[in-house]
């Protein structure tokens, strides 16, 4: 089980850095009736929306209906499902509230989506809260306007820090108060990030800062890839490659081995042919040295492969690490065992190291041919398994 679900907070004593935030919604709650009737938590991701949305059913003994916007994107659907039960009251508890998750996925298009959802929250009869990362879009104006706004602010790294000790304190484990503290800083207030990358490091033998920075940069680039793929082309998309840890080359890789899992006929062709032009550019780039064309070529990796598709994207796609990429890494992986064992051989034997790698291929059956010599160069599990391919 996910930790970040196994240890969702169930009461307001247990939400970690967001007091004003619980204040706020407590007195929401209490007063239901006498004022707006829908309250919307925004803010980063991981900051603890949702779960404070249960910890307060928790806390005032409400029934929760959780309604998901991904899933609601018609007026037709949120008719059927979400129109009863706000009229309806609960049966097991004294109260109900209705959660409205991440409405960042609402359509505005004429299926009206977001117009009934308007609708709908002047007829609740239950106080209904709302979750989104960006309440500030443009699309959202009359939803504010109904609304109450709280604004759950990132949480600092020392709260994240303590919130980690206290998960690896009930599973029983350990990890290194350095690696811990690099975790919490390098989630930038992402609760559910840190605890996620917590989860994946403490079941590795070896845990380092680089795979944080690893996992970090994989996460980042699956969200720009969803804004590329998914998202409408508009100006701000010309610079989503800029919040992400990688070079323009490593990102053209992301882009190709995922174009198909988005795209299919006419819209694949489109992609395929603005990745082309970007991989001209990159070569004149590199044969001519002439580094303004990397702005053409981040205009066609963003702008022109967004715009490819005739229609704005729904659902989840799991995107996959560029397999190129693998096999690059698996093959310095290789290189890297080579490396260090010639290197420790060559300390022994006194010759240098690059005379070690050269010779290698005869090194390899010494070493190999005789468990002694293995015991003295002090290989560890995985060099001694290199020497068995």
């Amino acid at each position: 089980m996910p930790w970040c679900e196994k240890y969702r907070p169930t009461s307001f004593s247990e939400v970690k850095g967001q007091d004003f935030a619980i204040e706020n919604l407590k007195r929401f709650i209490q007063t239901f009736g006498s004022g707006k009737n829908a309250i919307i938590l925004h803010g980063p991701p991981g900051t603890g929306k949702t779960s404070l949305a249960y910890a307060a059913a928790k806390e005032t003994d409400s029934e929760i209906f959780e309604l998901n916007a991904s899933d609601l994107r018609n007026r037709q659907k949120l008719e059927e499902v979400l129109k009863p039960a706000i009229e309806q009251k609960s049966i097991t508890k004294k109260r109900k509230i209705i959660l409205i998750d991440e409405v960042d996925g609402l359509s505005t298009t004429e299926r009206g989506g977001l117009p009934e959802l308007l609708y709908l929250i002047t007829k609740t009869k239950c106080p209904m809260i709302i979750t989104a990362n960006n309440v500030w879009d443009r699309r959202f104006s009359l939803l504010r306007q109904k609304s109450e706004l709280i604004k759950l602010k990132e949480v600092e790294y020392k709260i994240i820090k303590d919130i980690l000790i206290s998960i690896l304190r009930k599973e029983g484990l350990f990890v290194d108060n350095e690696i811990l503290t690099s975790i919490s800083i390098k989630a930038k207030g992402d609760i559910r990030a840190a605890i996620n990358d917590l989860q994946t490091l403490a079941h590795t033998k070896e845990i380092t800062i680089e795979s944080i920075d690893e996992r970090n940069k994989e996460v980042d680039i699956f969200n720009v890839l969803k804004m590329v793929f998914k998202g409408k082309p508009t100006k701000d998309i010309l610079e989503v490659y800029d919040s992400v840890n990688l070079s323009l080359d490593e990102i053209f890789l992301w882009i190709e081995e995922n174009i198909p899992a988005e795209y299919q006929g006419k819209e694949l062709a489109r992609a395929y042919e603005y990745l082309s032009k970007a991989d001209v550019f990159k070569g004149r780039i590199y044969k001519q040295q002439y580094w303004r064309f990397l702005i053409y070529e981040n205009i066609l990796l963003s702008y022109g492969i967004s715009s490819s598709k005739t229609q704005i994207k729904d659902g989840f796609t799991a995107y996959k690490r560029p397999s190129r990429i693998l096999k690059i890494w698996l093959n310095n992986q290789r290189i890297a065992k080579k490396k260090s064992i010639a290197e420790k051989y060559a300390k022994h034997v006194h010759i240098g190291g690059k005379r070690a790698l050269q010779e290698f291929a005869i090194i390899k059956q010494i070493i190999k041919s005789n468990p002694l010599i293995q015991k003295q160069l002090k290989l560890d599990d995985d060099e001694t398994a290199y020497l068995d391919r």
